[in-house]
């Protein structure tokens, strides 16, 4: 049987203040709130939790270089405005994880407290470097190819029926990603590897769900494994219960598809179409089918970080059930952060079963600090218009607002 998900512990929030609590705020907020907040002033990361969650598919979604971004298909009301949102839906904007008091909403669902200010990459129980046992899933993957060896072991033990992936189109050698789903071993190892452009894999759900999978795995950058348990928090409703389990993904950022030709091939004569593997490890690293290797200054690439990423608070996917990155002194590990107890479950089977092959964290300090320099650093974005909270410690020392709960 494959796991239920539940929320952590309490189900009843209290405010900071003493004294007996008010009545609780209905959630109102509809796309006009969301398109101010969010997508205006450039919070929005193009996870899609919007587009997904629309019951009415008035929210289409722009996948153009230079956008990655959701947009209203309805002008009865204007671009800024929805009908059914006047009338009463408030689906996108319970969806979102940039809207109104988003973290410590997925903190206490999921951890049943918030972040705390030292806290840097989040909430977590266990950090680990692990790698796939298996030569051929530790080969195609990325690093340790750690979350192909998850998903085949997922699949294998009835805990998913298919994962919301990326892949590459076409042949691959245009190196443009699209969300997509994996429901075999051949599926999961033909979507290994990182792309370093985005992928909305959440858009994936439409095919999954028309395909007859409804126990879902989300791969995703940071910015997407926060879509769930938002979702699961502000009761968005039945779009959520296929998101079972969430892997996400260490991001400090992803590039807009057009360096390929402006920076890659412009300066550097290189043919993505001759590219066959990609990484950064304090450099962007290239691989081309010719054998040779090459390295790009992270400096070079700054002018084509996506627009999405520049606000972006989450360097360590604080909200998945397992994070996963390559960063640290070895290109065979992954390092692992198990944050929920299903997490630890799963891993806890893996490693006792001998699908992955798993070392302490510590053997490995400066992956562990390289992690927390960079939350830090991502943490740093948020900008001062926005909601406190992901911010951390004001200048008073305290955080921001407490979450409240979501009325239906």
């Amino acid at each position: 049987m494959g796991p239920r998900r539940r929320r952590a512990t309490s189900l009843r929030f209290v405010s900071d203040a003493q004294g007996p609590a008010g009545p609780r705020e209905r959630w109102t907020a509809q796309w006009k709130e969301l398109y101010a907040e969010v997508i205006q002033t450039g919070l929005c990361t193009g996870c899609a939790g919007c587009v997904i969650s629309c019951p009415h598919d008035v929210i289409g979604y722009d996948h153009e270089p230079g956008a990655y971004k959701p947009f209203h298909l309805e002008e009865e009301l204007g671009l800024d405005n929805c009908i059914h949102g006047e009338k009463g839906c408030t689906s996108c904007t319970r969806a979102c994880p940039r809207f109104q008091a988003w973290e410590p909403q997925a903190d206490e669902h999921l951890f049943a407290r918030v972040r705390q200010p030292d806290e840097l990459s989040g909430i977590y129980q266990d950090i680990l470097l692990t790698r796939a046992s298996d030569e051929m899933v530790h080969r195609l993957g990325q690093d340790g190819g750690l979350v192909s060896a998850l998903l085949i072991w997922l699949l294998e033990n009835d805990y998913i029926d298919a994962a919301l992936v990326s892949y590459l189109e076409g042949d691959g050698h245009e190196w443009k990603a699209r969300p997509g789903v994996a429901a075999s071993k051949e599926e999961i190892l033909d979507s290994a590897g990182s792309r370093y452009t985005y992928s909305a894999n959440t858009l994936a759900l439409g095919e999954a769900l028309e395909r007859g999978h409804s126990r879902l795995a989300l791969v995703g950058m940071s910015c997407q494994s926060s879509v769930p348990p938002i979702m699961w928090s502000r009761k968005v409703g039945k779009v959520s219960k296929p998101f079972l389990i969430n892997i996400g993904l260490l991001c400090s950022k992803t590039f807009d598809d057009s360096i390929f030709e402006e920076l890659f091939w412009t300066k550097y004569g290189l043919d993505k179409r001759d590219i066959v593997k990609m990484n950064i490890k304090g450099v962007f690293q290239l691989w081309t089918r010719d054998g040779r290797y090459y390295e790009i200054p992270l400096k070079e690439c700054h002018a084509w970080t996506r627009e999405g990423c520049t606000y972006c608070p989450d360097f360590a996917a604080e909200h998945a059930d397992i994070s996963t990155g390559g960063i640290g002194k070895d290109n065979d590990w992954t390092l692992t952060i198990v944050r929920t107890d299903l997490g630890r479950e799963i891993i806890s089977r893996m490693i006792a079963d001998g699908s992955i092959i798993a070392r302490p964290g510590d053997d490995d300090p400066g992956a562990i600090a390289l992690m927390h320099k960079l939350s830090a650093k991502s943490r740093e974005r948020w900008p001062g218009f926005a909601v406190a909270d992901p911010r951390g410690p004001g200048n008073n020392g305290k955080r921001g607002v407490k979450a409240q709960p979501v009325q239906a």
